[in-house]
Order: structure tokens, then sequence, then C-alpha cells
């Protein structure tokens, strides 16, 4: 086939080997590591702004250096001279510079010593406690303006005052109950915090998580004498969920009141915003079918339900990812992200849900709130407005919905408004470019940049990554994938072909950042002579509902149609091997892997599956049932998915690796699709890592990545 009925395109993003003499290959600890230790570039670090023309940064996890808005730098405290200062005062030395501070004016910067927030005055070298806290404290929160903090431990809530004095907030002693805890939902619906606390209030509200009705799931730890039983609560597709209420803390009266929130009791608390000047607080009632959002409004003092703001409903799904965002000087009106046109846009609310305006509008998303001008006039955000593959700064006009780009490349950018609104600092990279720092004056439009990073990887000997565009399998919709050509690459040899995959939502493989999104493992097997390959098909991220949502009620089959097209491109490569074809992924991507291997058992001769979902009724109830309903609402979906029903399909070598203690795709998926292989007659193979979670993290993952690397070379190569 040739690359015209494919629409292929090559954009002109090149890694090209541009030292002569570069002979160095990756060590699997390289390959592993290097990109993020080692041979990262050398960007700014921990960037924050210090005053109105200076941003402060840290090197090394060290030293705090100045770097103005024209690109000067300078000293302005390091760790050594940090240490001297709080160990005057008692505190102990700290191995690395606080990575929370922040500037509370160009000399004193508010860093967490310990079990106390301090604020360091680094010209007169003194320390001010301002609150404090258990060592243990976990979801901390703290309000400046009291001085007071709120933490859990274990499953309860306390607060403490400046002065160290605590106080119990709920005393919940079943470990079924949590409160406070940010794993409510499983974290599914942008959750991630479980206290809500506006500066100034004197109450705050908070989750409170009953899964005492969710079936007990056993993970074994084997690394004692006699293996214990250690018990988790997984609430499976289709099964009993847990139960969250949302309750308000009052610091006056000592009492918690619940809020009255009808529906039933495993339904969705999302989006929680406490208004900053009033007694309201809002919450996302999401059902459990996840298509009917309601925006309800309850009273703090009564936990009495007011209004419902608005509803969104959609066939296949809704997810509210976003709480409301308050106009600063104006917090009768709010800002509100949905998908609700094809795109995650921004809609201009009154507070009794009228809209005023739908602010942005396009085939494309927001990805990210950077912030409002002091007049609120203008509002800073991220979006795929210029590409898909990098998010690129802009600002839209309250008043008239009027939208302007901030910049004018195609690099992927992450940005830090100037709280005055006068810059913008972005930190930014592309498949060339190893990072470079740049400050844009919002006045004039002028960007200046400050700090270029050099190429780390000058000295090893490069393959070249080529960004492509291809069709996918419904016939109309582009897709973006990465190919890695294998280092001094002959077009007259035939190379074996790794494909990389993860393939579902809420990720995005191929971007216009440095190496394109991957880490340097892709270009070590690239150095080994592979080519290596990644497509995000429809299903994964940045690129609408329509495009995303083409998974629902059968994951993995259009998804493995489109990863197909990309084959399609690759057996029309003259040096690509069509009889070695490997594929690798991990969690999704090892469904993924899993699902190619038998559904397209003639093309993969090996894959490696990682944590892979094997049959989506063995998945919890958030985000399975999102994506394909519940078993009992979508049998033939469950039925035609499940790769338990495939296994008698498998030709390939397939390598499958899981964690032991894996909470989040449990072990049971790996074991039941073994048991399928056993009575089908195939062989499998299978690698355990006992003491390791979801994913292999630490040390351990140079073990990982040389397994999978070996079982390509012994198999592919």
């Amino acid at each position: 086939m040739k690359f015209k009925h494919l629409q292929f395109t090559i954009a002109l993003f090149f890694i090209a080997n541009l030292a002569f003499g570069q002979n160095k290959t990756f060590t699997m600890r390289e390959a592993v590591f290097g990109a993020y230790q080692g041979l990262k570039p050398q960007t700014l670090d921990f960037v924050q702004w210090r005053s109105d023309k200076a941003l402060s940064y840290l090197t090394d996890y060290k030293d705090l250096f100045e770097i103005s808005i024209s690109g000067e730098k300078k000293p302005i405290i390091s760790l050594s001279d940090l240490n001297a200062i709080i160990k005057a005062e008692g505190f102990e030395e700290l191995p690395n510079f606080p990575m929370d501070y922040t500037w509370k004016d160009p000399n004193t910067i508010q860093a967490t010593l310990g079990g106390t927030i301090a604020l360091i005055n680094i010209q007169a070298k003194d320390v001010t406690a301002i609150g404090k806290h258990p060592e243990d404290a976990e979801n901390l929160q703290f309000q400046a303006h009291s001085g007071t903090c709120i933490y859990t431990k274990g499953n309860n809530l306390y607060s403490m005052d400046k002065n160290g004095n605590e106080t119990i907030i709920t005393a919940d002693a079943n470990p079924g109950i949590v409160n406070g805890g940010n794993y409510v939902h499983r974290q599914e619906f942008g959750i991630d915090k479980g206290i809500f606390w506006p500066e100034k209030s004197t109450s705050f509200a908070f989750y409170r998580k009953d899964e005492t009705m969710v079936s007990d799931y056993p993970l074994v730890n084997t690394s004692t004498r006699i293996a214990e039983l250690k018990n988790i609560k997984y609430p499976m597709a289709g099964m009993t969920s847990e139960e969250v209420k949302l309750g308000v803390y009052h610091f006056d009266s000592k009492k918690t009141i619940y809020l009255d929130i009808e529906g039933p009791k495993d339904q969705y608390l999302t989006a929680i915003s406490v208004h900053p000047q009033s007694n309201l607080v809002y919450v996302g009632v999401l059902n459990r079918g996840q298509n009917h959002l309601k925006l309800n409004s309850y009273d703090q003092l009564t936990g009495k339900f007011q209004a419902t703001l608005f509803e969104e409903k959609n066939e296949k799904w809704v997810e509210p990812e976003n709480p409301m965002l308050f106009v600063p000087n104006n917090p009768s009106l709010f800002i509100w992200q949905s998908e609700r046109s094809g795109f995650n846009h921004l809609y201009l609310y009154d507070i009794n849900g009228k809209l005023i305006r739908q602010l942005t509008t396009g085939n494309w998303m927001v990805t990210k709130i950077l912030g409002f001008d002091p007049k609120c006039e203008n509002l800073y955000f991220e979006s795929t407005i210029a590409s898909a593959l990098a998010p690129q700064p802009a600002r839209v006009e309250l008043k008239s919905g009027k939208i302007t780009r901030l910049t004018t490349g195609n690099d992927d950018c992450d940005c830090q408004l100037h709280p005055d609104a006068t810059y913008l600092y972005c930190s930014a990279s592309s498949l060339t470019n190893p990072g470079y720092s740049m400050v844009i004056d919002l006045k004039t439009s002028k960007s200046t940049v400050i700090h270029q990073a050099s190429n780390p990887l000058t000295d090893y000997k490069m393959p070249t990554a080529e960004l492509v565009e291809i069709i996918a399998a419904d016939g109309k919709t582009t897709l973006h994938g990465r190919l890695i050509k294998p280092v001094d690459f002959d077009p007259n040899k035939k190379y074996p072909v790794v494909i990389y995959v993860y393939g579902g939502p809420h990720a995005q493989m191929v971007q216009n950042r440095w190496l394109g999104g991957t880490g340097l493992w892709d270009y070590y097997m690239a150095q080994k002579g592979y080519v290596m390959f990644t497509l995000d098909n429809r299903g994964s991220a940045n690129r609408g509902f329509e495009f995303e949502s083409a998974i629902h009620r059968n994951l993995g089959v259009n998804e493995a149609a489109d990863q197909m097209k990309g084959v399609e491109l690759l057996k029309t490569l003259p040096y690509v091997d069509a009889n070695r074809i490997g594929v690798h992924g991990w969690s999704f991507g090892g469904f993924m892997t899993t699902t190619l291997m038998t559904d397209y058992n003639k093309t993969f001769k090996v894959g490696v599956a990682g944590g892979p979902v094997m049959d989506w009724k063995f998945y919890e109830v958030m985000y399975g049932e999102r994506y394909m309903d519940t078993p009992q609402e979508n049998p033939e979906g469950y039925k035609n998915t499940s790769l338990l029903n495939k296994a008698d399909k498998l030709e390939g070598k397939l390598l499958v690796i899981h964690g032991a203690m894996d909470d989040v795709v449990v072990m049971q998926h790996s074991l039941e699709f073994i048991n399928q292989c056993i009575k089908k007659g195939k062989q499998v193979d299978f690698f355990v890592y006992p003491d390791h979670q979801h994913n292999v993290r630490g040390k351990d993952r140079i073990h990982l990545m040389q397994k999978v690397t070996d079982y390509f070379d012994l198999h592919l190569k």
C-alpha cells in the first residue's frame, strides 16, 4: 500500500546526529531513568515568580537561583546557608531545599520544615512558625489566615492550631469509613483531594467515604515467613459500590453538618466547590450510569438542597473533571468546563445557573487554566488550539469572548501567569529542542527566551524520530504516531518492529515535546536495531469527545482497528520486516497488547503485556462502567471484549507480567487468562513481581525493562 492511500505525512521533526563521533549507547539504567535523571535536559526546575521582573528556580534540589525576565541569573541562597538559618532557630537540617517553597515577598519564602509551616526571611536570616502539624499528617491543608492545619491520620480528620493544639474532627473506628481522604471514587472525575477549604472561611467541606458494604478483595503479602492476607475494598463493575457523603465542619460550633443530597447512595459527588463569600457549597451530582449530571447548591449551615443550577446529559457519558472557578472580583460569576460541545471548553455562568456566554469554542481542547488578570477582564489558559500535539497559552476576554493566542509556534508549553498578569512564564520543548524557558510580556506580546537547555544526548548514537499522521479505521479521522528508526539505519535492511501501545482514555503517547513524548527505552531499543512505533488511536486523550467516545461499550475494538492501520503503514515501509512485528504495553496497554495478539494473531509474532485487563467485569466500577456500562446492561460488549474468550486464538509468543500486590488491575486478570490458555492448550509465559502494585517502580524497574527487552531479543530479533 502506498503512502498516499493512507494519507501519510511525515512532520519535519528529527533528532539528528549532530555531533561527529557519537558512539555511546544507553545502558539499561539510562534507558529507564536517564530521561529523568542524568540525561535530563538542564531546564529550570521548581520555578516560582519572585518579584515583578524575576523568577526563582532550584538546581539539583539544592540551591535557589534567580533569573530575570531578560535572562540574567544569580544565586539567591544555597541549601547550606538555608540550613544554617533554620538550625539556628532550632529546626533540623534539610537534605534538600524545600520543594514546596513559595514567595510571600521578594525576601521571604514559605516552606514546610518537618511538622512546621514557616516563613523564612532570607535577608534577615530568621524563621517564623505560622502553622504546625504532625509529621505523619496526610492530605494536609493549611489556612494562612488562621494559621490552622487540617489533615488526616489513618481514616480520620484532625485540625491543629498554630500553637500545636490538636482537635479531633471525626472519630470513625471502622477502617472502612474514611474521612477527608483523596481516594474517593478511586480518584476518577479529577478528584485529587478530600478537603475543600476557602482561605478565609471558618468552615470546610470534606468527603466521607463508606466502603464497608464493598466486597473485600484478597491480596497476599509473601514477604513474611507465613504469607499475610491483605484485604482491600474493590468494587467490580456491576457490583455493590462505595457510598460517599459530603460533610461541612464548622470551627465555631465544632459541629459537622452532612449535606442532604438526594438520590441513590452509590452516585458520585464531584466538582466540589465552596463559595468564597456565602454559605453555599456546590456539588456535581452524577448518577452511577455517569450520563446525567446535576450541578446543585446546598446550604452549609443546614445541609439543605437549594437549587439545581443546570444539568448535563449524554447517551454515552458525562465526566466532570473540574470544580467551579469563581471570578475573584465578582464571585457571583463562575467558569465551568465542559465537553458538551464536543470539546472541553469554558462557559461563563452567574451563580443562579444562567449561562452568560460560552467563552471558548472550536475543534480544540482547553487543557489548563492559568488564572485571571487583576481586574478579571481576561482569563488565561492552555489549549490545543494550535495543535493536538502540544498545549499552547492563550487568553479570552470575559466580556466579548475574544481569544488571543500568546505564542506563534507549535512547541509543548507549560506556563505560569505572573500574579499581576504582566508576564507569562513558559517552559517549552519540542521533538528537536530539549527545552527552553521564555517570558512573554503580556502588554507588548514580546517573548524573550531566558534559558536554553543543551542537548544531553550529543555523546550518544541517536536514532531519528519522526512524527507521522495516518487515517483511522473509520476512514476520516487523523491519528498521530511516532516512528523511531534504528541507529546506523540502512534502508536496504529488514528490521523488526516493536509497537508500544497504551490506547486508552486520559493518555496521550505522541506529543511534540522532547523525545516525542516517550522516554529513552524506545531509543535504547532502536539502538539495538528495532523500529519503534507508537500510535494514539481513537479513545486516547485531547482530541475531543467523539474521538474518545468511539470506544464506548466495546473497549479494544476500534482501538485495535486503528492500531492495525498503523501496522498497514509499517508494512509499506521497505525496511520493515512484516514477519517480525511485536507489541508491548502496560495496564490498558496490556489489554491492547493481548487483544492484538489474539484478534490479529497472524500479524504479531511477540507480545509483552504488563498489568493487563483481561476481562472488564473484573475491573472497578467507576472507570469500567463509564466506558462499558455494567455487565448486566452490556453483556455482549463484555463477552466480545473479554480476552478470556480469546485465549484459544493466541499463536505468537506472549509474556504476561503482573505485580502480585496490584490493587488497580488485580492479578486475577492474568491468572484467569493463563487458566484459559491451559484449558485451550496454549503456551504463555508469565512473570510476577511479588512486592509491586500496578507498576514496577524504583530500582526494580531496571529488572522489568531488561525482562521485556530480553523477551523481544529472544523471540523477535
